[in-house]
């Protein structure tokens, strides 16, 4: 659903997208992480057809992001960090208008609005004028135009800024809920534990360029390594070497507690829980160890300083 290659954005001398190439699958979610000012918005805004790339090309919903512009634009709900909410207008007044921009009549406005308004918590402000509004509920409703037209593809940049942790829980479960239903989303963002929740696939951009991409928990083995379990004991062990199976090394150890690298937990976990059985190692709980994207994208980031170094 979105396919780009060698896109590339250069203001005067400045290049603030240089070579980036990704794709996302239909109903998949590609998290766009990277600081600000890395790329991300620029990398939105030729992807919606608003900015015209200095090189490269891109398809979205299979149509060219320059040669058919018009069927991009709308094929896509987009969420910009700045969104434009006319300040004297009504809510009803806002999305009608944004409804009639792709051909919608008032009464289909308001028949896919309502459920919407509803599920991001905004029934009962229709009326209110948009500068009455929270930041938090501009937030939520920029989100409501966004998909209002019913998009089989999401650009959505940094769409929990601003709001309170209520707020942000309510977005994210609708775009869990969006990805659900087969859309297909690209969400730029710098909060790294909401990226971990919402995303498939992770791309992580670094001054203009992609510098690690891939599924989520591939990403994660590949920078991390093979994934950890901790094994808590009934019993200390009082320094007995323990007989693993091949694909298991230690890597900490305590009074009462292993933790273990595992190289296909599936095949070898099993083995190395009968092996602790047979050696008469009480187990009383095993579990991975939780590793974090933000451990990726940290040591991605240092990987890449120390190249250009």
């Amino acid at each position: 659903m979105i396919h780009a290659e060698g896109l590339t954005k250069v203001f005067d001398d400045f290049v603030a997208v240089n070579q980036v190439s990704f794709s996302v699958a239909e109903g998949r979610v590609l998290a766009l992480l990277g600081k600000n000012g890395a790329g991300k918005t620029t990398t939105i805004r030729m992807l919606s057809s608003l900015l015209k790339p200095t090189q490269g090309s891109a398809r979205v919903a299979g149509y060219d992001i320059v040669r058919e512009a018009q069927k991009v634009r709308a094929s896509v709900g987009v969420l910009t960090e700045h969104h434009g909410l006319y300040s004297r207008m009504s809510l009803w007044e806002y999305l009608e208008f944004f409804g009639s921009l792709y051909g919608m009549t008032e009464t289909e406005v308001r028949r896919r609005a309502r459920p919407l308004l509803e599920e991001f918590e905004l029934n009962g402000t229709e009326k209110k004028r948009l500068g009455e509004f929270s930041k938090g509920m501009r937030q939520k409703l920029a989100l409501v135009r966004a998909i209002l037209h019913n998009p089989p593809v999401l650009m959505l940049d940094e769409p929990t800024s601003a709001m309170d942790p209520e707020s942000a829980r309510v977005v994210r479960n609708a775009i869990a809920h969006m990805r659900g239903q087969g859309r297909t989303i690209l969400l730029c963002t710098h909060n790294l534990v909401e990226g971990e929740e919402l995303a498939d696939d992770v791309a992580i951009i670094h001054r203009g360029r992609i510098i690690l991409q891939g599924a989520l928990e591939e990403v994660k083995e590949q920078q991390l390594g093979a994934p950890e379990f901790l094994a808590r004991l009934a019993h200390p062990l009082n320094g007995v070497a323990l007989q693993l199976p091949e694909g298991v090394t230690v890597t900490a150890r305590g009074e009462d507690w292993v933790r273990f690298q595992v190289a296909h937990p599936r095949v070898n976990n099993p083995e190395l829980l009968r092996a602790l059985f047979h050696q008469q190692v009480e187990v009383l709980s095993f579990q991975e160890v939780p590793r974090s994207l933000e451990e990726v994208f940290l040591k991605a980031i240092r990987m890449e300083k120390e190249d250009v170094d």
